[in-house]
């Protein structure tokens, strides 16, 4: 009776050390070196160095597009003013076709079709930026 009860147990210690040895490590798989670790901080620095210019330079160019635009649908609503009224407007305040932005500043020029100039500059903080351009009644926005 000792030797069944002693051999059952000591079945069940083997399987027990067996499932300890399936979940135990290896001794190479101890997890991350610090060499590792500072390769891929290293990575994601010079992958941060990269992105960021770009991303940077792509707001700026968003910023362009805006004030081009803007200008624009402002000597569009000039011309149509002007067109509608035979009376060439002073201000783009209050024209129709056109929405003021609070993030460009849109000044007109000029006293009528001929010699006129539209300015719009993206402002930031309430700072003009190098986001300006001019437009006037015979071309296209171009950046000052």
């Amino acid at each position: 009776m000792f030797t069944r009860i002693t051999g059952a147990l000591l079945r069940k210690q083997r399987v027990l050390a067996e499932k300890r040895e399936r979940l135990r490590l290896n001794p190479d798989e101890k997890g991350f070196t610090l060499i590792e670790l500072l390769v891929v901080v290293l990575i994601i620095g010079v992958l941060a160095a990269v992105a960021i210019p770009i991303f940077l330079s792509q707001q700026d160019g968003a910023k362009d597009s805006a004030v081009s635009a803007a200008i624009t649908s402002a000597k569009t609503a000039v011309i149509a003013e002007f067109t509608s009224t035979g009376v060439f407007p002073t201000t783009i305040d209050g024209l129709e076709g056109y929405t003021a932005s609070d993030d460009i500043t849109v000044a007109l020029s000029g006293t009528d079709e001929t010699d006129f100039v539209i300015t719009g500059t993206w402002t930031e903080d309430a700072v003009p930026a190098d986001h300006e351009w001019t437009i006037d009644g015979d071309g296209a926005a171009v950046q000052s």
